[in-house]
């Protein structure tokens, strides 16, 4: 078992409602994330140097603060965790203040990630070597060689061994078909 990666929505409960799981529709295959991007997305927290997402976002010229802001919505669980570690009341609400600042700073930002994600795939379709560009520092935990070439050719089966332009094209296909059903606000949780 490994960490997933998920794309949510203030109407989670809309998008999965229906048919959106009724393998005719294939959904899961065309909207999932791999595991090696919720690896690629944890980059930040661990490489000794500029995690691969920032130096994409150079080399394109893209601001990519739209994605990693959407790390910042708080679940249920999360939260509660998070407040378990106030020492007193002081705390405690300065905590749930910044949870639900973080949440407010989401609302509506759906349609800034389908540009953001659309300025990615438009300009790294366009560039071949991406793997030989990008520096891990010396701690890879993403094989450079298969996850960042062939940029516009799906190699997985949609989130098991998914390249990076597949899942930026996944993103992008869940993103369209949730502002479909109404969403306004994406935010990632992890599980």
């Amino acid at each position: 078992m490994g960490l997933d990666i998920i794309i949510s929505t203030n109407n989670i409960n809309k998008i999965y409602s229906g048919n959106y799981f009724d393998e005719k529709n294939n959904y899961f295959n065309q909207h999932s994330l791999s595991r090696t991007f919720c690896n690629f997305m944890s980059r930040r927290h661990i490489a000794n140097g500029k995690p691969e997402l920032d130096q994409i976002g150079e080399i394109t010229g893209i601001d990519i603060s739209p994605i990693y802001d959407m790390e910042k919505y708080w679940d249920d669980l999360s939260a509660e965790h998070q407040l378990s570690f106030a020492e007193n009341t002081k705390e405690k609400e300065e905590i749930k203040n910044r949870i639900e600042a973080d949440k407010n700073s989401l609302k509506g930002n759906i349609d800034n990630v389908v540009v953001t994600i659309s300025q990615l795939i438009q300009k790294l379709s366009q560039i071949q070597n991406l793997n030989q560009i990008l520096n891990d520092y010396g701690e890879s935990t993403i094989d450079y060689d298969f996850y960042f070439t062939d940029f516009n050719i799906d190699k997985g089966e949609g989130y098991i061994r998914n390249n990076f332009g597949q899942d930026l094209r996944n993103f992008k296909r869940f993103l369209d078909y949730a502002k479909s059903t109404g969403a306004t606000t994406v935010f990632f949780n992890y599980g």
